[in-house]
């Protein structure tokens, strides 16, 4: 059985792909634990239990490693919108209120990856092909969850009136929130803020249906 690395391009058996998982897996802790700045192919390796040909053999050099765990991150939360969104029954206004708290709250507040996403996309931000590939990524994200948005809206009668800025809107708040509830994990206040301002988003961009 083969699979497809994340450019889609090569394919790769399925020991590979299992290395190639434990690689990402072993280099998340690595890069929470040591900034991607300070991080080693050596550490990530040892860590992994391969080799550095193992590493090389798979990824050319740490910032093509760390695009790609960008890549698989970004798969599984718009795997988990996905879901979340396909099973939302919506019946007016006040259902679509309950839905979207539903699903913020199902979206983990994951400080190791958040420290790890800021450092990366600093580093992404004076790197222009890894900046390029970054863009690339956040707005095929928003192409594969904004149609479920609209669906999901239209079950009660709703339209988004403007699905990109509705997109980047969901992105600043998602964005903004996070760090403050990571700043204060205990508070329960900045949480219900978290969700209030994504129901708030979401009436500002969602009107009746044409009849």
């Amino acid at each position: 059985m083969t699979t497809f690395d994340a450019s889609g391009a090569a394919p790769l058996t399925r020991k590979r792909a299992a290395t190639r998982e434990r690689l990402l897996d072993a280099a998340l802790d690595v890069f929470a634990e040591e900034g991607l700045g300070r991080a080693t192919v050596e550490q990530i390796c040892e860590r992994a239990g391969f080799t550095r040909g193992a590493f090389y053999s798979n990824f050319d050099n740490l910032d093509e490693l760390a695009l790609t765990m960008w890549r698989r991150s970004s798969e599984r939360m718009t795997a988990g919108l996905r879901a979340g969104l396909t099973h939302l029954q919506l019946d007016g206004t006040s259902q679509l209120d309950d839905s979207i708290r539903r699903l913020v709250d199902a979206i983990p507040l994951n400080e190791k990856w958040y420290r790890i996403s800021a450092e990366f996309t600093a580093h992404a931000l004076r790197t222009p092909p890894l900046e390029q590939a970054v863009l690339e990524q956040e707005r095929a994200v928003l192409d594969a969850i904004m149609p479920l948005f609209e669906a999901t809206a239209a079950q009660s009668g709703l339209r988004i009136t403007d699905s990109n800025a509705f997109g980047r809107a969901l992105v600043a708040v998602h964005d903004g929130t996070l760090l403050q509830c990571l700043l204060e994990p205990d508070s329960e206040v900045l949480r219900q803020l978290r969700v209030d301002l994504f129901v708030t988003v979401a009436r500002s961009f969602t009107e009746p249906a044409a009849q």
